[in-house]
């Protein structure tokens, strides 16, 4: 008897819905990297896309612990020379909020091709308003 392998073509997806309002920024992004590469499912297969799609929803009103909203920096360079961008935490969250969620949750992914299709899955918003009733997604709940 051979090992199992999914194959791309025969997985069946799901639409997850997570509100993370009162959650903790990186418990939650853990979670939803999980799902999005298919860890959570018994057809794993770490070479193939067997994650699920996961809206996520109140963005604005995640958690972060300590002292971060006053120290944290999100840098990127605009590989011009002196191109090096800094923005706190705290004016991220207020312009932003939905950029902190994809970053924690993008460095959980894969550094390749197939990390960047399970981060195309991911949907967030700023608010409990989103526009993918249509998948009929499953509320999911994160709390441990």
């Amino acid at each position: 008897m051979g090992t199992f392998m999914a194959k791309a073509s025969e997985v069946e997806r799901q639409w997850y819905i997570v509100d993370v309002e009162g959650q903790t920024l990186g418990r939650v992004a853990t979670k939803i990297a999980s799902i999005l590469a298919g860890k959570n499912k018994p057809v794993y297969t770490r070479h193939v896309d067997t994650g699920d799609h996961v809206i996520v929803i109140n963005a604005a009103k995640v958690v972060l612990t300590g002292k971060k909203l006053d120290q944290k920096l999100y840098r990127h360079h605009s590989l011009h020379p002196g191109g090096l961008k800094e923005i706190k935490c705290k004016v991220l969250l207020e312009k932003y909020p939905e950029r902190i969620i994809e970053s924690a949750v993008k460095g959980m992914l894969p550094k390749n091709s197939l990390g960047r299709t399970m981060y195309k899955k991911l949907k967030v918003y700023r608010t409990d308003v989103h526009n993918n009733q249509a998948q009929k997604p499953i509320k999911l709940e994160l709390n441990d």
